[in-house]
């Protein structure tokens, strides 16, 4: 899979192309981009999904949260473990989204020479969201291509989409997550320095810095896998502000993994937290010896319910 971060970069020929964000890569974008791929490896042609980032609705809504579900390196590797050729993920501006749309779809043609257009039921793109579906199904014969539109995937009669998923996991929903997106959802971070107080207590915890921009699932504690390298560990995982020893109105609020039967240092490292089932809220506990009771049983917990 080659993955660019600007039309200018390439150049193709009687590609097979799809146009969205595709945030998070869930199990609706899966079905349709196999579909994609398998018409176009019939047709001998490249498989071509061109994305976006910022988000749309980062840029022109100016949400400053914590958004996405997947970055771009990330929504890339698992477009390509689908199968597809070439992801372009284009830079997002105002300055793009006033352009006319036809001015647009003349750049794509040019530089990826498209067959075959996918894109959604509801997809608009352009000033005013001027080049809707009407619009470049009436354009087909002047640009030489087809155009399939394409309606929402329902998984087990659920349609799934990328704010449905976000929902859940502001809810602390990651199972419901993990069955829209095929796959646990994964925070990955650096670990990095923390205070220190769960080596103290003899529960040590690798503090986590995830991205910024990710999502990161509601407060409470969960059961976890972690990846580090290319082992995997069960872990008992705290998203919160740890009300026991720094009080509930902390304001900054950590990524803790305790990871069961690991022993190093892993200061410095980048780790993956697949998050599989919330255990409880994360709660002030009256002292030290009620919150290890709390942790050993959850810890017992995910010892139970994490396969590896």
């Amino acid at each position: 899979m080659r993955h660019v971060k600007t039309l200018e970069a390439i150049s193709l020929t009687d590609s097979w192309l799809t146009i969205g964000v595709f945030d998070g890569v869930h199990r609706g974008h899966q079905a349709i981009i196999r579909r994609l791929v398998e018409g176009a490896r019939r047709a001998g042609a490249p498989a071509v999904v061109l994305t976006f980032h910022p988000h749309p609705e980062v840029v022109l809504k100016g949400l400053r949260q914590p958004f996405y579900l997947t970055l771009p390196e990330e929504r890339a590797a698992l477009l390509g473990a689908l199968g597809v050729d070439v992801v372009v993920t284009q830079e997002f501006t105002r300055e793009l989204a006033s352009r006319p749309g036809e001015a647009f779809l003349r750049q794509l043609k040019r530089h990826l020479g498209f067959t075959h257009l996918w894109v959604g039921y509801d997809f608009a793109m352009g000033r005013a969201r001027d080049m809707d579906t009407e619009r470049l199904r009436a354009l087909q014969d002047k640009y030489a291509y087809h155009l399939k539109v394409l309606h929402p995937v329902a998984v087990n009669g659920e349609t799934i989409s990328s704010s449905k998923i976000r929902t859940w996991l502001r809810n602390g929903e990651v199972e419901q997550a993990h069955r829209g997106l095929g796959r646990p959802y994964a925070l990955k971070g650096e670990v990095v320095p923390g205070d220190g107080r769960g080596r103290q207590i003899g529960i040590p915890t690798a503090n986590v810095r995830p991205p910024e921009e990710q999502l990161v699932p509601a407060r409470g504690v969960y059961a976890c896998r972690v990846r580090v390298g290319a082992s995997l560990y069960r872990a008992a995982t705290n998203i919160g502000v740890r009300p026991t020893f720094d009080g509930a109105s902390s304001p900054l609020q950590t990524v803790e993994a305790h990871i069961l039967d690991f022993h190093g240092d892993l200061y410095g490292e980048e780790i993956e937290v697949q998050f599989l089932r919330r255990l409880r809220d994360e709660r002030r506990f009256a002292g030290i010896q009620d919150l290890l009771g709390q942790i050993h049983q959850d810890i017992r917990l995910v010892r139970e319910v994490v396969p590896l």
